[in-house]
């Protein structure tokens, strides 16, 4: 099994930053790309950003420019750097990578449990 854990969110004003973490462990061969995503009640869930096993980066044409996601391949972990934040970035945000856990078996898409981001005054 693979598991995911988010941490960093929490209460900011707008304007202000925060760095969203997670790791993954458990029993892992590789791990191609990894993502953020986010959702707010009622809303579809919105992919942010992902960044490739070779460092190859995507985003959300609503954070281009404020956001940055990075990665250290030696910890399994990604980071998403959030900067300028709005009241609309509010929302729950959710970390995603495509494992491969046995060799030979195709890779899985796992989720970490979600991380609460809201911006307000």
């Amino acid at each position: 099994q693979v598991q995911l854990v988010e941490s960093g969110g929490g209460l900011v004003q707008p304007g202000g930053s925060l760095r969203l973490s997670c790791a993954a462990s458990g029993s892992i061969v590789s791990i191609g790309t990894m993502s953020w995503y986010r959702q707010d009640p009622g809303k579809e869930r919105e992919l942010v950003a992902a960044i490739t096993s070779i460092g190859t980066t995507s985003y959300a044409d609503s954070v281009k420019g404020r956001f940055t996601i990075s990665r250290v391949n030696a910890k399994n972990t990604i980071y998403l750097q959030m900067n300028s934040l709005k009241p609309e970035d509010t929302a729950v945000y959710y970390c995603n990578a495509i494992v491969t856990s046995r060799i030979g078996v195709p890779a899985l898409s796992y989720w970490g449990q979600g991380t609460q981001v809201t911006v307000s005054s």
